[in-house]
């Protein structure tokens, strides 16, 4: 009976992969086969793929299944491709009501599209959260006009939530957990990301811009009206990322940005930064790219609120190394740490920013903060909060919401 057994392993097994084959060829060619201003629906159910899926050189679809966890494309033992579905210089895009998940690499990748919507959409990388997972769960990058509304990111090993190198952007209403960056915004312009929940990620919220990428110096970026909170997960992205060097328990940390405004949110229980603005130099990276500009100037931290339980900042992180320098035992961590790394071209000739330039830090609830003076090797750290008082203009809206 054996060999009978065994050949009825192996009829089954060949049936699954000749159905998954099918599958993907018919999703595929839905894909490809679409004509401008159609809707492709998808049934409800599992469908697992093998491949990735491509939308090329289309106009006006609507990619919709049946909602979240009711139809789910897997690509766990994904063999071919990395993204789970691509989509590529096209217009007015929208991809709703779906699951994606355990892709190879990012989990839905959109570039070169003018118009991207993301609706009421997962990505996940189910089992424990790990470096061998895809690096992104939502990645539009270099996009006009990308809403993301209603979306769930869960297990990326870079950022769940991620915007790069595009404009006109608003990312709202969602949810971002046990990732490394829950929601990042990279070297773009334009941006709202307002509404949202980030939470047991490593860092909550990164708003970066970083060298030698095709778009230069993002700017006009505001996060407002979040919660986010007990983002302390440990650090597992692949090493030599950018993101591997982000403390676990950071709530909000401003990299090398421009424009940037935060207020109305609620920033609880990060243990390590609840909000850091840093210039690229502390990262002692070397810097090629001549057009890169490496300092944070002209940010507004506003209005929020801000709350951690007692204790020390993670050891594991590099403002852990640094507050277990520069604090007295027992002494709180400060809400708010600027790394004191200023644009000698913006100073005034007393030292102090341009009025256009500066970082202004007032109304919080809770607010306490440490300038690390880190451009003169620490040597000066201060807590005194009188030079960041000021006001800069609001920053123009993206999404039509204000304060």
């Amino acid at each position: 009976m054996k060999p009978y057994f065994l050949l009825l392993i192996a009829c089954l097994f060949c049936t699954k992969i000749w159905a998954q084959s099918i599958v993907q060829k018919q999703y595929q060619t839905r894909l490809i086969m679409a004509d401008n201003g159609s809707t492709i629906d998808l049934d409800e159910g599992i469908f697992t793929f093998t491949g990735s899926l491509s939308l090329e050189d289309k106009k006006r679809i609507v990619i919709r299944g049946k909602g979240i966890d009711k139809t789910i494309l897997s690509f766990k033992g994904q063999t071919d491709g990395a993204e789970g579905l691509r989509v590529s210089n096209a217009e007015e895009i929208v991809i709703e009501n779906l699951t994606i998940q355990d892709t190879k690499g990012d989990g839905i990748k959109t570039m070169n599209v003018k118009g991207i919507t993301f609706r009421n959409v997962k990505v996940e990388w189910t089992g424990q959260p790990k470096a061998e997972n895809g690096g992104y769960g939502l990645y539009p990058v270099q996009c006009d006009n990308v809403l993301i509304d209603e979306c769930t990111a869960i297990g990326a090993s870079d950022a769940g939530i991620y915007v790069g190198q595009s404009r006109g952007i608003v990312v709202k209403n969602s949810k971002a957990y046990h990732n490394v960056a829950g929601i990042e915004i990279e070297n773009s312009r334009n941006a709202d990301v307002f509404d949202n929940e980030s939470y047991e990620n490593t860092g909550g919220v990164l708003v970066f811009d970083l060298p030698d990428l095709v778009q230069k110096q993002g700017g006009n970026v505001r996060v407002f009206n979040n919660y986010i909170h007990d983002n302390n997960f440990p650090n597992f992205a692949p090493e030599g990322n950018i993101v591997a060097s982000v403390s676990d328990g950071t709530g909000l940390l401003i990299l090398a940005a421009n424009g940037v405004e935060v207020f109305g949110n609620r920033f609880i229980r990060n243990q390590s930064v609840n909000t850091g603005i840093i210039s690229y130099l502390i990262t002692e990276r070397p810097i090629t790219d001549k057009a890169y500009y490496p300092f944070s100037t002209a940010v507004s931290i506003h209005d929020n609120v801000y709350e951690r339980n007692p204790g020390p900042a993670s050891a594991r992180g590099r403002y852990g190394k640094i507050f277990s320098a520069i604090l007295k035992p027992g002494q709180d961590v400060p809400h708010i740490l600027y790394d004191g790394i200023a644009d000698p071209a913006t100073l005034d000739k007393n030292g102090n920013p341009l009025p256009d330039r500066r970082i202004c830090i007032r109304n919080n609830k809770n607010q306490s903060l440490v300038n690390l003076d880190a451009g003169r090797n620490f040597k000066n750290v201060s807590m005194d909060a009188a030079p960041f008082d000021c006001q800069l203009a609001p920053l123009k809206t993206t999404s039509g919401n204000s304060r």
